[in-house]
């Protein structure tokens, strides 16, 4: 067992004395002694997405990249031996990217919280990103988290070629060592004696932030990633031959790791904030919606099939459509799990109210309740003006991402024990964080309440720094469990939970 002393506080002070022998200060802090364990973390590399890389508010930059959990990891390994840790740093904390010197659509500033306008509001910091991404930096990078990557995008040659754009990714082509590199080849390169691998939350989250507008491949059968669109969930036993891959090459020269399972991404504040029934309506508003005029004539329609015998009784009331004069209207949503009636009325879309069942995603938050037509007081968005699919997550859509999550990590407990690694389970604490939150030494907690929790950045879907801290002890924890070793872990009130502009 390999041991490193790690001393705190002043130098020793050696006093000279006539026998010559150096006698230390008995003030002097007894040295800790801290020990790997029968891992080796001589050459630490991290593999991943944006969870790894250090993302947060909506954006990549140099003071996230700081905070990311590897290299909170890589500050422990470095007490028993652990070497440098070399990360792919952006040019500033702005976040944003240019191409060719154009900024790249879809990679904007980083989000911080403005009073300016009165009520709280996320918006990008100001400036010019400086990120270019035809700018590529020399590697080898300890840190290989490519934010955007799915498990499949880590074996994919081409994904740093910029040639390939918009199918390659802009993080990754600064940072690959050659256009064709694959992200898996360029971290294996470097001979790591330990790696962490937390991968395949996108191969959901996607599905879900599109409010279910996408395909489930566990549902279409479909093995090829090839024909993925960017959104779909990807199929399981796809997930299970590409992770197996992964570790069959991170292992192959005989490194440990840790893996991560999979979070419940339902339960991150993008999907939690906004509630289903948000809209006030004065008594004149609720009545003309409630009237002949507007949803009374969906409803009589809904009522007339009932009455045939061609619409159930409890179908009837989940569809039945009204307001009242208040401050908690429910919103009205499309749902295409809903049995079609225009066969029978072309006019009987597939509508209902949400319930507290359905997810209303973080950015419909923007427009809920404005007017989608100035000139008509009663085309509020999300009630004269139906919410469309990809802004609400119902529990036929969150039954696929669950069922895609529990699948997931099945595979990764499996394999975690094939190739006798550290498992995190990521998905059971975070499911804390979002139920009772997580105390911490001062006491105070952290939970999963948008821009106040401190555990999530605002992007409502990333971790803040110190959401970060906490996985990093929670890879610590695993660590040191399955290898002997003694890591301190890091202390999450030294990381920021919101970062002030």
């Amino acid at each position: 067992m390999k041991k490193i002393i790690a001393i705190f506080g002043f130098s020793a002070l050696f006093i000279s004395c006539s026998d010559d022998e150096a006698m230390t200060d008995p003030t002097e802090p007894t040295p800790v002694v801290y020990t790997s364990g029968s891992a080796d973390f001589t050459t630490y590399v991290s593999v991943g997405n944006s969870l790894t890389a250090g993302y947060s508010d909506n954006a990549l930059f140099t003071e996230g990249q700081t905070a990311s959990y590897p290299n909170m990891l890589a500050s422990n390994f470095a007490l028993v031996g652990g070497g440098d840790f070399k990360i792919p740093f952006m040019a500033d904390n702005l976040g944003g990217l240019t191409l060719g010197g154009s900024a790249l659509a879809g990679f904007g500033n980083r989000l911080y919280l403005s009073f300016t306008s009165g009520s709280p509001n996320p918006i990008p910091v100001s400036g010019s990103g400086s990120t270019e991404v035809t700018n590529v930096i020399p590697g080898p990078f300890n840190n290989m988290g490519v934010p955007g990557a799915r498990s499949y995008h880590l074996i994919a040659p081409g994904y740093g070629n910029v040639q390939a754009l918009p199918n390659a990714n802009p993080y990754f082509i600064r940072m690959a060592s050659s256009p064709n590199a694959t992200i898996l080849a360029d971290a294996v390169s470097q001979d790591p004696t330990f790696f962490s691998l937390w991968i395949g939350s996108n191969d959901i989250l996607g599905y879900a932030l599109v409010g279910g507008d996408a395909e489930d491949h566990n549902s279409t059968g479909n093995l090829d990633p090839a024909t993925y669109g960017k959104s779909d969930i990807t199929n399981t036993n796809t997930f299970a031959s590409v992770y197996n891959g992964l570790l069959t090459a991170l292992t192959a020269n005989g490194a440990d790791g840790v893996v991560a399972n999979i979070p419940d991404v339902t339960t991150v504040p993008y999907f939690t904030t906004v509630p289903h029934n948000p809209v006030p309506l004065d008594a004149a508003t609720a009545g003309f919606l409630n009237s002949a005029n507007a949803y009374g004539a969906y409803n009589a329609g809904l009522a007339q099939l009932n009455g045939l015998g061609l619409l159930s009784d409890e179908e009837l009331a989940k569809r039945t459509i009204t307001f009242a004069a208040g401050a908690a209207n429910a919103v009205v949503i499309f749902d295409e799990d809903l049995t079609d009636l225009t066969v029978y009325n072309p006019a009987l879309s597939n509508m209902r109210q949400a319930t507290a069942d359905d997810l209303i995603v973080l950015t419909a938050r923007s427009f809920i309740g404005t007017l989608a037509d100035p000139n008509n007081p009663s085309s509020v968005n999300g009630i004269g003006v139906p919410l469309a699919d990809k802004w609400v997550l119902t529990p036929e859509e969150q039954l696929a991402v669950t069922n895609a999550v529990t699948g997931y990590n099945q595979v990764i407990a499996t394999l975690a024990a094939q190739y006798n690694l550290a498992l995190v389970d990521a998905n059971s604490y975070l499911s804390t964080v979002a139920a009772t939150g997580i105390p911490l030494s001062d006491g105070s907690s952290v939970t999963a309440t948008y821009a106040t929790g401190g555990a999530f950045s605002l992007d409502g879907v990333h971790l803040s720094p110190r959401g970060y801290a906490l996985v990093a002890n929670l890879f610590i924890s695993a660590i040191n469990t399955k290898y002997g070793s003694d890591l301190p872990g890091v202390n999450p009130l030294d990381y920021k939970g919101l970062y002030i502009n």
